[in-house]
């Protein structure tokens, strides 16, 4: 299905749902589209079935998993499933498009590998601030293509970066990655703040002005906090 095609899938098509994700935190659904006679599996996050966390208190978790998709197209990553925001069965809530990965990648040794689009992953995890990066939300199609998913809790104002991938930690940027940062920082002057000024907080924001300001000075990828639990838990 072409790129126009899916958008316009996910976001008009009816949603029917077909079953949960009984291992979630959050209501997650499985469902699909009909578009053209072709059907579009996808995951399907309405709000309502949000579970409150004590250190995300503004907004909701379909916001920012919008907006994670949102600075990945932006930044041209393509690291992020297609995601639209839309009403469903369950009320308004985040659509994405679904992953099959490939079943013969070891997840458990894949994610410490050097793979460059886990080192693209790692990128935008630390300009979104992602607390969440498991091993689990890693969605290896094949040998080239990677996805990440479950994009909620991230944007936070203080630096909350847990994830799994810390094998470029203090690794010096390479050209292609200071020229994400940058368009990033201009983004964040124009275009893409307007974008995520109707997602997030302004004061998120500037703190993700700040991260990327920081990663420029310094020209490394981020090292682990001493203030913060580094990896998620459980890891997977």
């Amino acid at each position: 299905m072409a790129i126009a095609d899916k958008f316009q899938a996910l976001e008009t098509a009816d949603l029917i749902v077909t079953g949960r994700l009984v291992d979630a935190s959050n209501a997650t659904l499985f469902a699909h589209v009909l578009f053209n006679q072709v059907e579009l599996l996808c995951i399907y996050k309405p709000i309502a079935g949000e579970r409150p966390l004590w250190d995300f208190v503004d907004g909701c978790l379909a916001h920012r998993e919008y907006a994670a998709f949102c600075v990945s197209e932006y930044l041209s990553l393509g690291v992020v499933p297609f995601t639209v925001l839309r009403d469903g069965p369950y009320g308004f809530g985040m659509v994405q498009e679904w992953i099959s990965i490939d079943e013969e990648i070891d997840l458990g040794s894949f994610f410490a590998t050097d793979h460059p689009k886990l080192r693209i992953m790692a990128l935008l995890d630390a300009i979104i601030n992602n607390t969440d990066r498991k091993i689990g939300h890693l969605l290896p199609v094949d040998q080239q293509q990677v996805y990440g998913c479950d994009h909620g809790v991230t944007f936070h104002v203080d630096d909350k970066l847990r994830t799994v991938l810390w094998q470029w930690a203090g690794a010096d940027f390479n050209e292609t990655e200071i020229a994400i940062l940058e368009r990033a920082q201009a983004g964040l002057a124009n275009q893409l703040r307007v974008i995520l000024q109707l997602l997030i907080t302004d004061a998120e924001i500037s703190a993700m002005e700040k991260r990327v300001a920081r990663m420029l000075s310094q020209g490394k990828f981020p090292k682990p906090s001493p203030d913060w639990p580094a990896v998620p838990w459980p890891a997977f």
